[in-house]
């Protein structure tokens, strides 16, 4: 009879578990959302141009406890054609996260990057249902490249220190790194095409 054995990474079988970093949702909510359909039911009568649609993204973070942090989405999207406003939305959607075990030099990447990309599917489909249900084709929001907006906002922060401060680099670096606590995307497309930006958010 053959043994019964588990493979087990070199140094962690006698490593306690509650030890371990770990990163759980806690909870999800919608605590903001409003739509205007300012000239429903002209807006959504006949065959128009495809619409011009500004849509932003903004992410905060609250802490709430020692180990538990709300990071919240605020996703704006505006439809316009031919100067009029088809429709205008505004989302604030959150998580509740429960972190412990996770060395500070890595908390802010899992706050502005990890928690973020786990409850941004769930605000997308609010938003895609909402628009929906004021009489438009689903506003479905390409994926969001959070590392990509967070590295912006940490270079970004450091050019400002440096030009701030040229002579104290290293300490505009550390700065930038304890500060980041918000990045803001803005996009605008005819329907399909983007240009982003990005800010900053403080803790």
């Amino acid at each position: 009879m053959a043994d019964d054995t588990t493979n087990t990474p070199v140094g962690a079988q006698n490593q306690d578990p509650a030890s371990l970093p770990s990163l759980s949702i806690v909870g999800q909510y919608v605590r903001d959302l409003s739509f205007e359909n300012p000239d429903a039911p002209a807006s959504i009568m006949g065959a128009a141009a495809a619409p011009a649609i500004n849509v932003g993204i903004n992410v905060a973070v609250k802490k709430q406890t020692d180990e538990v942090y709300a990071v919240e989405l605020t996703l704006t999207a505006k439809a316009e054609r031919e100067n009029s406003v088809l429709f205008n939305v505004e989302l604030i959607y959150g998580g509740l996260f429960k972190i412990v075990n996770v060395p500070e030099n890595q908390m802010a990447p899992a706050l502005m990057i990890e928690c973020p990309r786990l409850i941004f599917p769930f605000a997308r489909q609010v938003l895609a249902n909402v628009t929906q249900a004021g009489g438009f084709p689903p506003l479905l929001m390409e994926p969001v490249d959070f590392a990509g907006i967070y590295r912006q906002n940490l270079s970004r922060m450091a050019e400002a220190a440096k030009q701030a401060d040229p002579d104290n680099t290293a300490a505009g670096n550390s700065s930038a790194k304890d500060t980041d606590k918000k990045s803001e995307s803005d996009k605008e497309k005819p329907r399909r095409s983007r240009k982003t930006k990005s800010g900053k958010t403080v803790n």
